[in-house]
């Protein structure tokens, strides 16, 4: 058997895995990062992107992860986060309806946009809608 990682995934509204794998790879502000056990220790910013726990090449489970942080030790992984969602229990539909939304205040170009929220709600959508075509 293969070695682990420990790995938890805190959001301010639950612990959202709390369990092992053999590999975590996240989106952090600098590109994607894939975590083994015995990695080096480190402390990173996560960008908003797919998290993937992988185990024995196998995908275990994928969530969108929408900002936070991640500490690498010798006990394993934690990250915290204000949103992740696991690719179940993505809402396509509100998903898609937001896309809509931000796409259309994008074009609009209006004087009352605030063209970083929408480009910002933009890209939380696009992740959404992908999470299950990677």
């Amino acid at each position: 058997m293969s070695e682990k990682l420990k790995i938890k995934i805190v959001t301010p509204s639950r612990v959202m895995y709390d369990g092992e794998a053999g590999m975590v790879i996240m989106r952090s502000t600098s590109g994607d990062v894939g975590i083994l056990p015995g990695h080096q220790p480190m402390v990173t910013v996560l960008d908003y992107g797919v998290l993937k726990l992988l185990d024995e090449g196998k995908e275990l489970r994928r969530a969108a992860v929408l900002g936070g942080y991640a500490e690498v030790n010798a006990e394993g992984v934690t990250i915290l986060t204000d949103v992740a969602e696991w690719s179940d229990e993505i809402d396509k539909v509100r998903a898609q309806h937001a896309k809509e939304v931000a796409e259309r205040r994008l074009a609009s170009r209006d004087e009352g946009i605030d063209i970083a929220r929408a480009e910002l709600a933009l890209k939380r959508a696009l992740i959404r809608l992908n999470i299950g075509d990677l």
